[in-house]
């Protein structure tokens, strides 16, 4: 149980696939995991800074009946463990199993109870706040202290509405990186504020660490 004595606790708000994990696509098993360089000692210094570790992520792929919600489950404690022997701790992984545009019937492979369960709108789902504002209640968070780093667009707008001042779209140095920033490949910064957008622009894991 979380200590009540937490208030005005900043947090470091994770996306697990394409920051935690390299998304090969419903990532469900161990053998198909592959941590991004750098995530470890990203948190290690979060945790120095005194920032609390919570990932937040959707996980349609229940929703669409690749795996169940119990394997999630599951896989989450041995990642959980792997940051815990790497000095880690995550406080909490909050997910959203849902997706309104997924019925289980169409592809085969759920029932009616299981389509009736997740495949409907919900608020968790990002750019949806409901993960956030749980975790919030939960451990006694202060938004305007804390960071979120995610993949997509949708994380930032969900950093966004739920008054995060700091937020990061996260693309490796991969085959991902050409689309982020203009010019030649030396010349990219590893962080960077574009224009006036509200939120950094990353292609290192590492250079995030500056914003704690």
């Amino acid at each position: 149980m979380p200590s009540r004595t937490l208030a005005s606790q900043k947090v470091l708000f994770l996306d697990r696939d394409g920051v935690i994990n390299v998304n090969h696509g419903y990532v469900h098993k161990a053998e198909n995991c592959e941590f991004i360089d750098g995530i470890f000692e990203l948190c290690r210094k979060a945790k120095q800074k005194g920032y609390l570790i919570i990932i937040v992520t959707n996980q349609s792929g229940i929703a669409r009946g690749y795996y169940s919600e119990e394997t999630f489950l599951a896989f989450s404690r041995w990642l959980e463990n792997v940051f815990w022997r790497k000095g880690v701790k995550i406080a909490h992984t909050f997910h959203c199993p849902h997706h309104p545009k997924v019925s289980g019937l169409a592809d085969g492979n759920c029932d009616k109870r299981h389509d009736k369960k997740y495949g409907r709108k919900c608020s968790c789902r990002k750019p949806g706040t409901g993960m956030l504002f749980k975790a919030k209640h939960y451990y006694h968070l202060d938004f305007s202290r804390s960071l979120m780093v995610g993949d997509n667009l949708s994380d930032i707008a969900c950093a966004r509405k739920a008054g995060i001042k700091k937020s990061v779209l996260f693309r490796s140095d991969s085959i991902q990186y050409g689309s982020m920033f203009n010019g030649p490949r030396l010349n990219r910064p590893r962080l960077m504020r574009p224009g006036k957008k509200p939120y950094f622009r990353a292609s290192s894991l590492k250079a995030i660490q500056q914003l704690l």
